[in-house]
């Protein structure tokens, strides 16, 4: 059997004769940048969140970009983030002249340690140059945002969301109230990628923010810079949300709960499944748990004892194609050479023991079960030489 980590054609199959109809009336209408299909989308991703902005952008890397020049953060600023993510998180600060301090994660979630960053703002020697802190929701799981709130009044500092992987996921606060990701933080950002829960046929990006100046820059920025054709406000790009991504956005857009709900079923069936074949001692399964929503944009497993790379290779060869996210953390990336060393023992392991497995909404049970009866044979295999 041949397992996909993500198939594209499956859901299209399922869609194809809406999102074709979309495409044409797009085409029909002879108005292909900046239309109607943008606006609506813009509105229906605002009410979803519950934000009171979200502006399209061309992808999630110039979503991050432009939302970290909307704060103004530039030469000698600096940025706590996380080193264990992708290389937009970090780039949209050093692009922008700012130096990102990397903090280790939490080896639970892979997401960004918050007791580190409170460290950092309470004892950084420059900590009056911190302007920013960056989570990523990382797989599709929600830092704590009531944490995160507190830390924005505490010390002062903007916080910067990168929900690229976890549009729709959620976090509980401790008075019942439940929020999205992307509706605490200053300024937040999505990316529509093909493989994303939410995933265009093409690169797409958006920005949210509860900011009328924020918003307005953001806004202006993605066009050259110009709130009215060729009169120029500042040096802005050109990062416009295509009109036929948008389109094809909105008829997947009405599903991604139901996507979402799919994807959680698929997690807790790869969960029972590890644990009925006794192999938690080898691989450790991402929680389900209480008082959030993770929307499981991959399937991440940590493999214990030194076992990732084979594992990964012999899942391979028997026709399951799995990924490591990620396998060098940002700390250690050439490209910030530059940057002050850091230790990060956690993301170091991470990186060592990290293993996606295949998870999209239209992956069939029989094939969650192969894919765990393979890495069941790989270990009777493995402890038996």
């Amino acid at each position: 059997m041949k397992v996909p980590l993500f198939d594209m054609t499956r859901q299209y199959e399922s869609l194809r004769d809406e999102i074709l109809s979309a495409v044409d009336s797009v085409f029909k209408s002879g108005r292909v940048i900046m239309g109607e299909n943008v606006k609506k989308f813009e509105e229906e991703m605002q009410d979803y969140l519950n934000v009171k902005h979200a502006i399209g952008v061309a992808n999630g890397s110039d979503a991050l970009y432009i939302a970290v020049r909307s704060l103004g953060i530039g030469d000698g600023d600096l940025v706590i983030t996380t080193a264990f993510t992708f290389f937009a998180t970090v780039s949209c600060i050093t692009r922008n002249g700012g130096t990102p301090i990397f903090v280790d994660i939490d080896e639970r979630t892979f997401n960004i340690d918050l007791d580190q960053v409170e460290s950092v703002l309470k004892n950084h020697p420059s900590r009056g140059r911190i302007k920013a802190v960056i989570p990523v929701h990382l797989f599709g799981r929600t830092v704590d945002l009531e944490r995160l709130e507190q830390i924005k009044e505490r010390y002062g500092v903007k916080i910067i969301e990168d929900c690229a992987q976890s549009v729709g996921s959620t976090w509980q606060f401790s008075d019942g109230s439940v929020k999205k990701s992307g509706s605490v933080g200053d300024v937040s950002i999505l990316s529509f990628f093909p493989t994303k829960n939410l995933g265009a046929h093409g690169d797409a990006g958006m920005i949210l923010t509860n900011d009328d100046h924020l918003a307005e820059f953001c806004r202006i920025f993605r066009v050259h810079g110009a709130k009215v054709k060729y009169f120029h406000e500042m040096e802005g790009v050109n990062s416009r949300l295509d009109e036929v991504q948008a389109a094809i956005l909105r008829v997947k857009f009405k599903r991604l709960d139901s996507f979402h709900q799919r994807r959680r079923e698929l997690a807790k069936l790869y969960n029972e499944l590890f644990e009925e074949y006794d192999l938690t001692n080898h691989i450790v399964c991402p929680s389900l748990g209480e008082g959030f929503e993770c929307v499981f944009h991959q399937y991440v497993v940590r493999v214990k004892d030194g076992h990732r790379d084979n594992l990964k290779s012999y899942l391979e060869s028997r026709g399951i194609e799995t990924a490591i996210y990620y396998p060098l953390g940002m700390h250690k990336q050439k490209c910030f050479a530059h940057l002050p060393r850091v230790e990060l023992e956690k993301t170091d392991r991470a990186c060592a023991e990290v293993l996606a497995l295949p998870m999209f909404p239209e992956l069939r049970e029989e094939e969650v079960e192969y894919v765990v009866k393979c890495v069941k044979d790989f270990f009777e295999e493995e402890c038996a030489c």
